[in-house]
């Protein structure tokens, strides 16, 4: 068993029942090929909670600051987290992304970059949309449905992967493809808010 299953399985048996977490929309996840996984960020525990609920391992984009700690890198390096610098175009990150979509992994993100303070969804930054126009993966909008508070149910709703054929042949700007992509999240957390 690797280290990365034997974290989910711990992270999923508290948390799960701590938060009462529901899960909708699994039958969407694509079984195999590249998949680009987006969703709001409304809490620190999004990536478990991300991590566990969809059904294929994913490798999350971290901010970088949390691998400048040697225990904290070698964790973040088990639990398939690799680093990106915030507030620049960081290539090496965009490098790395593209490469495990390419490889058929699952590619998590929280396009929006930071935690909504409010719980509504913010504007998204490029890179979800680079990753999306770049890549053949399929794009799954994913909201998280809070708030966290104990024994209150929290939902978590995988939407069908967003249709990015036209996109990708009219070259859109990343921006553009971000937009699409937090406007399916958007839609998704509108629809499932009861």
């Amino acid at each position: 068993m690797s280290f990365y299953t034997f974290a989910r399985a711990i992270v999923k048996s508290v948390i799960k029942p701590l938060y009462r977490i529901e899960t909708i929309g699994l039958e969407h996840f694509p079984k195999e090929g590249g998949v680009l996984l987006c969703a709001n960020h409304i809490d620190n525990l999004d990536p478990p909670v991300v991590g566990f609920t969809a059904p294929r391992p994913v490798y999350f984009m971290a901010k970088a600051e949390l691998f400048k700690n040697p225990l904290m890198r070698k964790l973040m390096i088990n639990i398939q987290a690799f680093p990106v610098k915030r507030g620049m175009s960081d290539r090496e990150a965009l490098r790395t992304g593209l490469k495990y979509l390419k490889d058929g992994e699952v590619v998590g993100l929280f396009p929006e970059g930071t935690r909504s303070k409010s719980g509504e969804i913010g504007k998204g930054l490029a890179g979800a949309g680079f990753f999306a126009l770049r890549s053949n993966a399929h794009i799954v909008p994913c909201a998280i449905i809070g708030p966290y508070k104990p024994f209150r149910k929290l939902k978590v709703v995988f939407g069908p992967p967003i249709d990015f054929t036209e996109m990708r042949n009219n070259k859109v700007s990343a921006e553009v493809a971000t937009e699409a992509i937090m406007s399916e999240i958007k839609k998704l957390k509108d629809q499932n808010l009861r």
